[in-house]
């Protein structure tokens, strides 16, 4: 029987990073991944084949639809290979999933590719393909497996015509017409894919808006932007059925009671992730699991079985590759004995359409809601230099202060690469800045950055130079 100080249940960006710095603190650290690959979801069908695919369909899109106005003449036919596309993809996965691999022969993790299920608090048992198995010895245990796509009670995920976002990341073909269910990040990310390649898309949202969670000010200005991009929205509508025949047939229904009929080729089911804990088997450890699925944590991510923590997808908080490699580290470096911290208020959100949308913070509505006062500043991506300069002149960038002390509660940003953006953000609140203080701090010229000093001008005073 093989002895650790630390095994991780699960290899996906939670799951490698807490085992990393498990490592780097000096413990004898294992992981455990089901499958024949390390990097769970975000590296294998999720955030990484994802982005992929958005760059591919990006360069298509603007050879289609810019180039000309820059100058660039492209003879001939401009054609989509779809096979080469979703090929690319696989080779941008495999070349992350080998640098995890790496990683972990550099630091010295034990890597068991099988089933991880608890014998008891203290024994896990790797269920392996070939049917042979193994028991591990745990000092202290992480949960980090995750979650995978949600669907509806009356909805049959066939994985041919009615889809989620696995099988969408490996179409051999561009759909006529894709339908997706649920407007939030990844049914747009993967329909403005397929939107750029020459689909008909139609977005079905069962709330007054798309990106709900967000600020309303982003949604909007979303929405504007992909309808003039041609995708096509149905908010307020429940979805009642969804059938095969041959393609697909989609009916919701509005606020009215009308029934709408749609039909494609395609329906891609994107309403969202539940937690993955399934084989867990975390009763036999004394592990509570809530009635929603999700492993119980304190302010700790400690379960009640003080040797056992869970971080990521599986417990609760937003469904971020990023917020779970913070929990990762923040357990390593707890069970180091170590004082930790994470601010889940700024832990930013990020929509990978182009243009892109990004935040972090609290919107209007949540301050609204709060009864706290506040001002707002904001700065139009059309009024800067450098988005006339590449085209990208769509968006905002909206900062949120307190009335009383200048703090800066929020910042909402929609624009071309506000994905590396918001970082300016996230850094400026864990340091309590200002408006003022980012108003007076120098930005490159002419950069896209520029619009947060703007909006920051903006919010102080009213005193923005470009607007």
């Amino acid at each position: 029987m093989s002895a650790f100080d630390v095994v991780v249940i699960g290899s996906g960006p939670g799951g490698y990073v807490a085992a990393i710095r498990c490592a780097q603190l000096g413990f004898k650290t294992a992981i455990i991944e089901k499958y024949s690959t390390l990097g769970g979801t975000c590296l294998n069908v999720g955030c990484i084949p994802s982005k992929a695919l958005l760059d591919s369909s990006h360069h298509y899109y603007d050879a289609v639809s810019h180039f000309k106005e820059h100058g660039i003449d492209i003879s001939g036919e401009i054609k989509v290979n779809i096979e080469q596309m979703i090929a690319r993809k696989a080779s941008v996965v495999d070349q992350n999933v080998s640098g995890i691999k790496y990683l972990m022969d550099k630091n010295k993790i034990t890597v068991f590719e099988g089933l991880g299920s608890f014998e008891d608090a203290t024994h896990i048992k790797v269920s392996k393909a070939d049917g042979s198995s193994e028991i591990l010895e745990a000092k202290n245990t992480i949960i980090a497996t995750g979650s995978k796509p949600s669907t509806l009670p009356f909805i049959k995920i066939d994985k041919q015509r009615i889809i989620t976002s696995t099988e969408a990341l490996k179409l051999t073909e561009v759909p006529k017409h894709l339908i997706v269910i649920g407007g939030g990040v990844i049914g747009l990310e993967l329909g403005q894919v397929y939107l750029r390649l020459g689909a008909q898309v139609s977005v079905v949202e069962y709330l007054d808006r798309i990106i709900p969670g967000m600020d309303a000010g982003l949604s909007k200005e979303l929405t504007k932007v992909l309808k003039k991009q041609g995708m096509k929205f149905y908010t307020s509508h429940k979805v009642k059925s969804v059938e095969r025949n041959g393609g697909v047939v989609v009916q919701a229904e509005n606020a009215k009671g009308e029934t709408i009929t749609l039909e494609g080729d395609y329906a891609l089911v994107s309403v969202g992730r539940k937690a993955y804990t399934e084989g867990l088997a975390a009763d036999k450890a004394g592990v509570k699991i809530s009635d929603r699925g999700l492993v119980e944590v304190n302010d700790h991510l400690q379960t009640n079985v003080p040797n056992i923590y869970a971080i990521g997808d599986v417990i609760k908080g937003a469904m971020l590759a990023h917020k779970a490699e913070e929990e990762g580290v923040f357990v390593a470096e707890t069970l180091a004995g170590q004082k930790p911290h994470i601010d889940y208020n700024l832990i930013p959100g990020v929509v990978y359409t182009w243009p892109e949308v990004a935040a972090v913070g609290k919107t209007e509505e949540q301050l609204k809601a709060a009864g706290i006062e506040y001002k707002t500043g904001s700065f139009p991506m059309k009024a800067l230099g450098r988005s006339r300069a590449s085209g990208d002149t769509d968006g905002f960038v909206k900062i949120l202060a307190d009335a009383k002390t200048d703090e800066v509660l929020g910042v909402h940003m929609i624009g071309a690469r506000v994905a590396d953006l918001i970082a300016e953000a996230v850094t400026a609140m864990e340091f309590k800045a200002s408006a003022e203080d980012i108003a007076r701090m120098s930005h490159a010229h002419p950069t896209y950055a520029e619009a947060v000093k703007e909006a920051a001008l903006d919010a102080t005073e009213k005193r923005s130079i470009h607007m």
